[in-house]
């Protein structure tokens, strides 16, 4: 089963989440929202730089049992994701801009702090884009 374990996936999906933040930032990306909410349904990240609004999707892992982290961003978490991304959309955007839904996988390797993170650009389109 790997080291799941050894981290609750609440603590760890949070930490993956500060990682990846970090990062995006550091690679020029403004933080427009962290845990945006719309209902029981979250985005993880939205971050803008000049026209591009990407919605970001964090997914950590603390082992290889359960596979890549990436891969648990189903259909139906992507449609639960757009219907978010609309909703800030609708709420928080005024001017014109260009819309990208990435994914940030995290995962924790060896049972320590090392990790290996992989920003996914452009991970997928919905239908309204």
């Amino acid at each position: 089963m790997g080291n799941e374990s050894r981290y609750p996936p609440h603590r760890l999906g949070r930490w993956g989440e500060r990682l990846a933040a970090k990062a995006l930032e550091a690679g020029g990306w403004q933080i427009l929202a962290r845990n945006y909410r719309a209902g029981r349904r979250e985005i993880d990240i939205v971050v803008r730089r000049d026209r591009l609004l990407v919605f970001v999707e964090v997914k950590a892992r603390g082992g290889e049992g359960y596979g890549p982290p990436e891969a648990a961003v189903t259909r139906l978490k992507r449609r639960e994701i757009e219907a978010v991304a609309l909703d800030y959309l609708t709420r928080h955007v005024r001017d014109d801009v260009d819309v990208r839904f990435d994914v940030v996988s995290v995962w924790v390797l060896d049972g320590s702090r090392t990790v290996r993170m992989h920003h996914i650009e452009d991970a997928w389109r919905p239908g309204w884009t």
